[in-house]
């Protein structure tokens, strides 16, 4: 099979106008597409979109109870959006249950129709969202929303892998796909991993009474932080 792995720049992303990020969760719009939303800020604007209220992620804990972690989180976003250098504005917050979205199915036009929306607002040309196949469910959920919304929409779509590669590294197999673009992330190497940084909780430095509560592994943070971004271009 002929090589489908390119490099790409902004431009070839973007078509010079402001992206559409989609993220399941606070936090992977930062390892996923910090490097690229960087430039985005520095250049023509980008807008994220982040589906659920990430409230789920330590529900053991007593001191952080749903709704305070969910708060938590929403300040994290915002911090990581102002290393990436842009601003609270940028963001919309969707504020959809965390780890339930399959459970949503019946609302997917609903939320595709939101999108759809801020695309046009935005007067975007790509919308990009989590790799369909990455194996958790709020992923998932969100790359067939983003299908709905981008063929509405009219939008050239994009899928970036968080916890594909981590699970199953020959999941390009199972991912349709044209082309694999490779973004270089050296410019914005450093505003990224204060990205990545600014969400605390997810890195174990807040929540300390639930043992079994999600903490991002030291090795998959470093891999965001080093290598290029993928952004995988779907199967006409």
């Amino acid at each position: 099979m002929a090589d489908r792995s390119r490099r790409a720049n902004l431009r070839d992303l973007t078509e010079g106008r402001p992206p559409v990020v989609l993220a399941p969760h606070p936090d992977d719009e930062s390892l996923g597409c910090g490097a690229l939303l960087a430039a985005a800020f520095a250049g023509p604007g980008a807008r994220v979109i982040c589906m659920t209220d990430g409230g789920a992620s330590h529900p053991g804990s007593l001191e952080w109870p749903r709704a305070r972690l969910a708060e938590l989180r929403a300040c994290e976003l915002d911090a990581a959006i102002a290393a990436l250098g842009g601003d609270p504005a940028c963001v919309t917050r969707l504020g959809l249950p965390d780890a339930s979205m399959l459970g949503l199915a019946h609302r997917y036009d609903e939320i595709a129709e939101t999108v759809v929306r801020i695309i046009h607002a935005a007067g975007a040309r790509v919308l990009i969202a989590p790799a369909p196949t990455d194996p958790h469910c709020d992923h998932e959920a969100t790359a067939e929303i983003a299908r709905i919304a981008a063929l509405r929409a009219g939008t050239r779509l994009l899928f970036y892998p968080v916890w594909s590669d981590w699970h199953d590294p020959s999941y390009r197999a199972r991912l349709p796909h044209r082309v694999e673009h490779r973004f270089d992330i050296s410019a914005s190497r450093e505003a990224k991993a204060e990205a990545i940084a600014a969400h605390r909780s997810q890195l174990g430095q807040v929540v300390h009474d639930d043992p079994d509560g999600f903490v991002l592994p030291e090795s998959f943070r470093t891999q965001f932080e080093t290598r290029d971004e993928i952004y995988f271009e779907g199967a006409a």
